[in-house]
């Protein structure tokens, strides 16, 4: 599922992958807040929101560096 997901980040564009990133982030932020006051039903949601993030982050830079390098 992880390489699927993955794969459709890179066909992306980098303002798609920026869009995609706060909407991650929003989420990550009421995760932690349902998780402060104990009302969070799907603990690995936390896992997977983190892990897409750093995903969209790893593109983002190589992207960047592809883009330094040419």
């Amino acid at each position: 599922m992880a390489n699927k997901m993955f794969s459709d980040m890179k066909v992306a564009s980098d303002d798609q992958l920026a869009t995609q990133l706060a909407e991650l982030k929003r989420e990550q932020f009421n995760l932690r807040f349902q998780a402060a006051t104990g009302q969070l039903e799907r603990p690995g949601r936390v896992r997977e929101v983190r892990r897409s993030i750093a995903r969209i982050k790893t593109l983002q830079s190589g992207r960047k560096a592809v883009q330094a390098g040419a």
